[in-house]
This record gives C-alpha cells, structure tokens and sequence, in this order.
C-alpha cells in the first residue's frame, strides 16, 4: 500500500482542522465575489450601531425610572453586537452558491433555513441587475430573475461582481432568445 494514500485515510482533524471542516454545504457551487462579506459586515454594523442605540435609550429609561443598574442593558447588547459583527458575515457568506448550466440557474442560500432554487432559462420572464450603494462602493450588483408563476417568481442573486452580472444577464438573454427561434 502507498504511504502517501494511508496517511491521507488517518487525517487527525486535531492537526488539520480546515480539512474536518471543509464547506460540503455550497457542494461545488460557485461562491460569491469576496467583496461580499465586506459589504454583508457593513450591513451588521449598520445593525449593530441600531440596536446599540436602542440599548442606550432603554438603558436610560429604566435608569430613570427604575434605576437599574448602568450596563444592565447596554453591556448585553454590546457582546451581542460585536459576536454578530465577527462571526455571522462570514458564515452568511459561506452558505450562498450559485451556478449557471447550460439550460438553468441554481441559488443556494442561507444559513439556518438552506433554499435550493432551479430555475430553468424558458421560465424566465426578464432579468434585472440591480445597485444599491452599498453595493456600488465595493463593486458589487444583484441579478434579480423574474420567472413565470407566483410562488418563488422572483429569485435574486447577490455579491456578484458587476460585470459577472451583466454577463450572467446577457448569457440568459442569449438562451431565452434561441428558445423563441
């Protein structure tokens, strides 16, 4: 027996940890464009900076009126808002996947609640690409896909790199155009 293929089968995943927890959830897809994390953290803190302010104001009104303790609300808060700022961005980021055949669009998605979409080029009715400025200042659109039906008609996919965006867009155009011919 090879050497290198028995200690490939005897991985301790003590020593090699990226290895045990290798990402099986996307199976393959194509990830998002990194500037996506950056821009789903920014949308934390923009959370966070929310909550941390309703924090305060309740923090003050049961001061003022209960005379709770400083921090009773606010240091709670706090830890809730920098665990979510540092930890779900990247988790987020990791469990979105996407992949574009020949004849339809797969989106997987989401972190506690997985959805796997297929939509099929000739159900589609017109495609979007779609900017906020967020999304603008790190280089990032959405492909927005209306399908026909009602339930699931819309699918988007977000933190694609704008010119991918287009692309994708111009692509679907393509097939739904040969499928008319």
């Amino acid at each position: 027996m090879d050497e290198h293929a028995s200690n490939s089968s005897n991985i301790d995943p003590a020593t090699a940890p990226e290895l045990s927890l290798s990402p099986s959830y996307n199976q393959g897809l194509t990830p998002l464009h990194p500037p996506q994390k950056s821009l789903i953290r920014a949308n934390m803190v923009l959370r966070a900076l929310i909550l941390l302010i309703l924090a305060s104001v309740a923090e003050l009104l049961l001061f003022l009126h209960h005379e709770v303790q400083p921090g009773m609300v606010l240091v709670p808060a706090a830890i809730f808002a920098v665990l979510t700022v540092a930890v779900l961005p990247n988790r987020i980021y990791r469990r979105w996947g996407y992949d574009m055949g020949d004849e339809q669009l797969r989106v997987l998605r989401g972190y506690l609640w997985r959805t796997d979409t297929i939509v099929p080029f000739n159900r589609i009715q017109h495609i979007d690409v779609a900017q906020g400025p967020l999304q603008r200042f790190f280089g990032l659109s959405t492909l927005i896909v209306h399908t026909a039906g009602t339930h699931n008609s819309i699918v988007t996919l977000p933190g694609l790199a704008t010119a991918d965006a287009e692309d994708m867009r111009e692509t679907i155009k393509d097939h739904i155009r040969q499928d008319m011919i």
